[in-house]
């Protein structure tokens, strides 16, 4: 007998299909060669390795390093605020971004001071009543903050608590007394300005004045009383320094006074400037504790976030 044989082939087994379609362990080698040529690379490179996770994280603390000092350096750098000489602009526990561009760029713009930059480079002069950041002399290695009163070739001088510039006062208008409440970080320098509110509050109530500049440009100072610092003989602003003071003008250690560690400043030279006080992004009234959150809140001062210059 002959055997018969079946015409019908015998269907393929059912396998599955790979998402683009084709049988699993395959590739498409024209989706791969068109997806090289999208990206730019060479279509008959071989495929690229994938790069190690430890690599990958090493890599990207490299580039935010980079762009965290970039930014300091070159943009914008925070400061805190730890002493009153800036009354009644700046209070002890403001913290404020400066802007680094405005004067140019120094080793001093660097962080930690790097010699990275020689001298300055897009230098910029600031201008009559700027509130700046810069490298206290002597020792140029501590942030101080003070206002721009001289420019290189002015004559600065007080007269019984009055600013005069080129010979001519400065006017100066009393004010409301500035009050400020005392807490942590406040206290009143003498007791002869301490006042208990009605609600029980302990608040220091200060002497205020607003001066304007040649320029026009106002602020309010702080004027306690007579002091020995109110009459200087006059000062004529070399090239390339300033003049600078607080505007607590009885508790500011500045341009009247010469430089030395831990008093006066004298002179500050242009290429020991840092940056330009912009804004205050926060404030705290020194009562907060790390363990029990909701003092972060409560010290808060509200009202001085957000204030620019």
């Amino acid at each position: 007998m002959t055997a018969t044989m079946n015409d019908t082939p015998e269907p393929a087994p059912n396998l599955p299909e790979s998402p683009t379609g084709s049988a699993p362990g395959s590739a498409d080698p024209v989706a791969a060669i068109a997806a090289k040529i999208a990206r730019g690379d060479d279509p008959h490179s071989p495929a690229p390795k994938k790069p190690k996770e430890e690599e990958n994280f090493f890599i990207f603390l490299i580039k935010l390093v980079l762009i965290v000092g970039i930014f300091r350096s070159f943009i914008f750098s925070p400061f805190n605020i730890p002493s009153e000489s800036m009354l009644p602009r700046l209070e002890n526990g403001d913290y404020l971004l400066a802007a680094k561009w405005p004067y140019g760029f120094s080793k001093y713009s660097m962080p930690f001071s790097l010699p990275l930059i020689p001298g300055r480079i897009l230098p910029h002069q600031p201008a009559r009543g700027d509130v700046v950041i810069f490298k206290a002399p002597p020792g140029n290695d501590v942030d101080y903050i003070k206002r721009v009163i001289g420019l290189p070739g002015d004559t600065v001088q007080l007269k019984g608590g009055v600013l005069f510039i080129n010979g001519t006062a400065v006017p100066k208008v009393r004010q409301d007394d500035f009050v400020i409440r005392i807490s942590a970080n406040t206290s009143c320098v003498s007791p002869e300005f301490e006042v208990l509110e009605k609600d029980g509050t302990p608040t220091c109530h200060y002497p205020q004045f607003k001066e304007t500049l040649p320029e026009g440009k106002s602020y309010n100072v702080l004027d306690l009383g007579y002091r020995p610092q109110d009459d200087t003989p006059p000062v004529v602003v070399p090239a390339d320094r300033l003049f600078l003071m607080g505007d607590n003008r009885d508790n500011s250690m500045d341009s009247r006074f010469p430089a030395m560690e831990g008093g006066g400043i004298g002179l500050v030279p242009q290429e020991n400037l840092v940056g330009r006080a912009t804004i205050v992004m926060w404030s705290t009234d020194g009562g907060a504790n790390w363990f029990l959150p909701w003092t972060w809140f409560t010290a808060a001062r509200w009202n001085r976030i957000g204030g620019t210059f």
